[in-house]
């Protein structure tokens, strides 16, 4: 990991923003047309004026769009005045403690930092419900916001029965080591308005509203719902401190915060997101950039990319996180992305491949986290149905939803142009059907097949570097010298 260690010494540390001109100065909203977008009449709200933020949150810069409830949602406990360890020792005292999967700790992760903002911890009955049946759940300020998945904690029947005859209010939340990583309280605000709450897990239902199906053979329900408790338990949370990996990648898990401060320090008047689980290709480049070039056209001074490949839970064939970020890191050593208008970081939630559910998810994230326009493309978080030899969504689905999804108005949608190799020009380019016999389309089980085989792709469809750690992964698959039976590729 020294080359990335390298990379991010490159990049100055994280300042507040200071307007050309000098000085903080808020910044008008503003609305734009934006062309090929995908909105009502292809018009939304960019900007918005930051509002100063109470009870723990975190001050907004007046040139990134708010975030959902006006504040992002900071749930680490602060270091001053002794709280964390004071916080640890009554996690250690508590009589009652759940243990937290993988996949739970991803979520805590994802709450603690406000990228569910304004959801405050494991959702509640009312908030299950509403996500579960509209997508959305709604804020203190009674407006509804965007929600699509349920953010819940599964409890067993045993622990049910203990916690609600003690009558409970705070549970510790510890890790597959016992080691306490948060608390699970009644609301902190408003003790007796909202208490913790036990209520029954319909795993079916939860399932079907998610996916559109009950078919077996579900990555994320196998793993995290299946053989889950029959009982969910929600409350407030109050994490005991910052989640780390200790994997060599924790430099790249920016908060909402984080980012936020970051493309306030590049004076970027305009962020684009692009989410993938994927190794970045030259038609992906070729997307941004072209992105890019469009926001510079209609005005704007500084858009700034972030490349937000997915951390939490993926698939069992997906390249695992660690191999992405190293080819990402070569696509930017080779500059097929300029690092100076890029922010790599990685979004810790875990994948769901729900398709236009869960895209609604990861576009209503990256608003917390500053994003004011989201690049969608064909089948966004979709996947072969599990039991069938067919796609689980339509492929244009999840552009169209996310232009509808209640809660994402702010939000201006970028669909995909399609990019394929041009054998003629041979790079990637945007395919025009005028000449579609010059265009070879390189799927992604086609670009899998390339790499496991030491294949080379053709010239200009991935930077050489790239290429190698892919490459490079797939041998790591191999049996090594002596074994008969090759590595089988496990769930990241």
């Amino acid at each position: 990991m020294a080359t990335q260690a390298a990379f991010l010494a490159r990049l100055p540390q994280l300042a507040l923003l200071q307007q050309p001109g000098g000085g903080d100065r808020a910044v008008a909203p503003v609305r734009v047309r934006v062309p090929g977008a995908v909105g009502s009449q292809g018009t939304k709200a960019v900007a918005a004026t930051a509002k100063a933020t109470a009870r723990r949150g975190v001050r907004c810069q007046a040139s990134l769009i708010e975030p959902d409830g006006g504040r992002l949602v900071d749930l680490v406990a602060p270091e001053e005045g002794g709280r964390r360890a004071a916080l640890r020792r009554e996690a250690a005292a508590l009589p009652h403690r759940v243990r937290l999967g993988r996949v739970d700790k991803e979520w805590v992760h994802v709450l603690s930092e406000g990228w569910a903002s304004p959801l405050r911890g494991f959702m509640r009955e009312a908030e299950f419900l509403q996500a579960l049946h509209f997508n959305a759940i709604r804020g203190e300020d009674g407006r509804m916001v965007n929600m699509s998945v349920p953010i819940v904690l599964a409890l067993g029947d045993a622990q049910r029965r203990a916690i609600q005859a003690d009558g409970a209010t705070r549970v510790a939340l510890v890790d597959e080591r016992d080691r306490p990583i948060a608390i699970l309280s009644d609301n902190t605000l408003f003790p007796s308005f909202s208490s913790i709450e036990i209520y029954k897990h319909n795993k079916e239902e939860r399932i079907a509203r998610t996916w559109g199906t009950t078919a077996p053979g579900l990555p994320y329900a196998d793993e995290a719902i299946t053989n889950a408790g029959d009982w969910l338990i929600g409350g407030d949370l109050e994490v005991i401190e910052p989640i780390k990996y200790n994997d060599g990648l924790d430099q790249y898990r920016l908060s909402p915060a984080q980012l936020r401060e970051e493309f306030a320090r590049r004076n970027a008047d305009a962020v684009f997101a692009f989410q993938l689980r994927n190794p970045v290709h030259n038609g992906h480049a070729l997307l941004m950039t072209d992105t890019r070039r469009r926001l510079l056209e209609m005005g704007y001074k500084n858009p700034v990319l972030l490349l937000h490949p997915l951390g939490g839970f993926t698939k069992a064939d997906d390249v695992p996180l660690s191999w992405r970020m190293k080819q990402h890191e070569k696509v930017l050593e080779a500059g097929v992305l300029n690092p100076e208008s890029t922010v790599v970081a990685i979004f810790p939630s875990p994948m769901h491949y729900a398709g236009p559910t869960e895209v609604q998810w990861h576009a209503k994230a990256r608003i917390n986290a500053g994003a004011n326009f989201y690049i969608v493309g064909r089948d966004p978080a979709g996947m072969g149905h599990p039991a069938e030899k067919r796609d689980l969504y339509d492929a244009d689905h999840g552009k169209k939803v996310l232009s509808m999804a209640p809660g994402l108005e702010r939000l201006n949608i970028l669909p995909f142009k399609v990019a394929a190799y041009d054998t003629k020009q041979k790079k990637m380019d945007f395919f025009d059907p005028s000449r579609k016999d010059d265009f070879l389309f390189i799927s992604g089980t086609k670009m899998r097949t390339l790499a496991k085989n030491r294949e080379s792709p053709p010239d200009g469809f991935m930077c050489p570097g790239g290429w190698k750690v892919l490459v490079e992964y797939y041998d790591s698959l191999v049996p090594s010298e002596g074994s008969s039976k090759p590595r089988e590729p496990v769930a990241a």
